[in-house]
């Protein structure tokens, strides 16, 4: 008896260890084969080093100046230092920050040549893994693994990791899965609320511990790239509104609005000052290059302009990728329903079966009114960058239709798991052969880096120029402080052998000054040249103007001999000139704080308050649900 009780007391612990064997390793197979199918994806990179798609330089460049600021004791750098060949750009208050602050702290742990490839890995993850989680709102724990492995390896992924290296447009993958996921989620019970419910039960059905990880997603996507922060907020009004048309409820629209507001809130710091300061910039041009319209972007376009023949090379390929994306999305879509995959609640998966037919109708020129209409749309430039938002919902269709259900033979699961890696790996070599762009010597990590060290300098970019200034008239070698008599003097020369083209949009080299070209009087070192610090204490021949290798911005304050100096003459390249008197000065010029940066931190700040407050009063009425 004393045996056989012993033993019958054992069966429940082998039971339950067995049990918890199985239920770890659910938790952690998923995420693992993520992360897997994100070291395959990377793969080509692995092998040759990174790609250097059409931003790569653009990046690069923000990483090195990020880094450089902070070993100056700038936290949040203003300034890109070595943009226009060392005279600079206000870049960082107009692009957000996640991906050139990662990007910088990567450069602090690992070799230069091995950050892109490690960025590309963790964005690859990050939209596997927020997929994934979406996912399994729905799918069983296979099929939502098998959609985040999809969302990986999806064209536009691939095409947007190697072809364009958009790092920034690349972290929105990560981003809205998850303000899906938190729209999407279903509510505690008191939130199926009827027709006409209670003010009470609305703000109480609303307050389901969804607002403060919807605002955090809103704010990643936002700090991610702007472009993704407007997608992510047109996304929510169309999925809140769906959503709450088939609950008939308005907690879904109070949880949307909460959301969004909240969210923006949090990174009024970055938006409020890239709000204001664009009337400080050229920034329209971003809209205005030929190449980057919104009507020479339309599906399948071809233009007869030879300087478009590259342009609409890569329209080509955007475009193929849009229509099989949108294929098989809708075709997963069709499969599901056939086969009674979909889940049962229509309220889940009707608003992601509205993305692919919404981003379709945008493909083409009869969506054209809307693009005017709408707020800040024509932004996005390329229609086809709503292949972003279609990332998860074709995965999650894909998923639905091929993945075989639970209780199906371990087979039919093996030869489906089989078959979609076959599939991923195809897609992996099409990144290798189709978008991976080689470097050359100058354009590699290795090279840029050099460049950098050197105190070069790099071309400009042109919708950060200042009002009625010009990049290509950026002189490059420079000195730090030029004197001249007056203060529209030209710097420099065209390069020898220069072709003259009266082209507008035609590629010229910026002119080159050396000393023996005489447009200096004199010419001077800075005793402190950082990011955002200048100091000069040198004694002046004549009176003149002291032109700095440094672009003229209003957030510049500028002292000479301790007298503000405000009233500056305008230079066609867009250089600050500084009137000196004859004699010894000591120039400082220093960034400051406006005002409008002033009013963006406290927002922050009083949003990260409310966001606080908020997730206390959600945790308690979930407790109150429970007990």
């Amino acid at each position: 008896m004393k045996l056989s009780s012993h033993h019958d007391d054992g069966v429940p612990q082998v039971s339950n260890l067995k049990s918890g064997i199985t239920s770890c390793w659910h938790r952690f197979a998923g995420p693992a084969i993520i992360l897997l199918a994100a070291a395959i994806a990377i793969a080509p990179q692995l092998i040759h080093g990174p790609s250097c798609g059409h931003d790569f330089d653009f990046h690069l460049v923000s990483w090195f100046d990020c880094l450089n600021s902070w070993r100056h004791g700038v936290l949040y750098p203003h300034w890109t230092a070595s943009a226009n060949y060392g005279a600079g750009e206000p870049r960082f208050i107009f692009y957000p920050p996640l991906t050139w602050m990662l990007g910088a702290a990567l450069g602090l742990v690992l070799p230069w040549t091995r950050v892109p490839i490690a960025m590309t890995f963790l964005f690859l993850a990050g939209t596997g893994l927020a997929t994934r989680a979406l996912a399994r709102q729905a799918l069983d724990d296979g099929a939502a693994t098998l959609a985040g492995c999809a969302a990986i390896f999806s064209g536009y992924t691939l095409f947007t990791a190697y072809e364009r290296t958009a790092f920034a447009e690349f972290a929105g993958g990560c981003w809205i899965p998850l303000v899906l996921l938190y729209l999407l989620r279903e509510s505690a019970p008191s939130a199926n609320t009827l027709a006409s419910p209670a003010p009470a039960s609305v703000w109480r059905s609303a307050l389901d511990a969804s607002i403060v990880p919807l605002a955090v997603a809103v704010a990643g996507a936002w700090l991610a790239n702007p472009t993704v922060g407007v997608m992510a907020c047109y996304l929510l009004v169309v999925v809140a509104l769906t959503r709450a048309l088939l609950l008939r409820s308005l907690a879904v629209l109070v949880r949307a609005a909460a959301g969004t507001m909240l969210g923006m809130s949090l990174v009024a710091a970055y938006l409020i000052p890239a709000a204001w300061e664009r009337r400080w910039v050229d920034i329209l041009q971003v809209t205005e290059d030929p190449g980057q319209t919104l009507e020479n972007n339309w599906l399948f376009a071809v233009h007869a302009n030879p300087a478009l023949r590259l342009h609409d090379e890569v329209l080509r390929t955007a475009s193929i990728i849009a229509v099989v994306m949108i294929a098989v999305a809708l075709g997963g879509l069709l499969v599901s329903r056939l086969r009674g995959r979909l889940p049962a609640k229509p309220q889940w998966w009707i608003p992601l079966a509205l993305i692919p037919i919404i981003v379709l109708v945008l493909q083409f020129p009869v969506s054209h009114a809307l693009w005017n209409l709408l707020p800040e749309l024509r932004f996005l430039q390329f229609p086809w960058r709503w292949l972003l938002v279609l990332e998860a919902p074709m995965a999650i269709f894909f998923a639905s239709a091929v993945w075989p259900p639970p209780e199906t033979r371990l087979w039919r699961h093996v030869a489906v798991a089989a078959a979609c890696i076959a599939v991923f790996l195809a897609m992996t070599l099409c990144a290798d052969r189709v978008f991976f762009q080689g470097c050359d010597d100058a354009g590699s990590v290795t090279g840029m880096l050099q460049t950098y060290r050197a105190g070069q300098g790099f071309q400009g970019t042109g919708e950060y120029e200042p009002i009625g200034a010009d990049n290509s008239l950026v002189s490059t070698s420079l000195p730090q402080a030029c004197l001249v008599a007056d203060s529209s003097t030209v710097l420099g020369e065209p390069p020898a052998g220069a072709a003259i083209s009266n082209d507008p949009d035609a590629d010229v080299p910026n002119p080159i000054w050396s000393a023996g070209q005489g447009s200096c009087a004199a010419t001077f070192t800075a005793q402190l040249w950082q990011p955002e610090h200048k100091r000069l204490r040198v004694v002046i021949p004549d009176a003149g103007f002291l032109v700095l290798r440094l672009r003229s911005y209003p957030a510049w304050r500028i002292a000479v001999n301790g007298q503000l100096v405000s009233d500056l003459p305008q230079r066609d390249d867009g250089l600050i000139a500084v009137p000196v008197p004859q004699g010894p000065i000591d120039l400082a010029v220093d960034w400051t704080t406006t005002t409008d940066v002033l009013a963006g931190r406290w927002l922050s700040v009083l949003a990260a308050l409310l966001l606080a407050a908020l997730w206390f009063l959600e945790r308690r009425l979930s407790r109150s649900r429970l007990s």
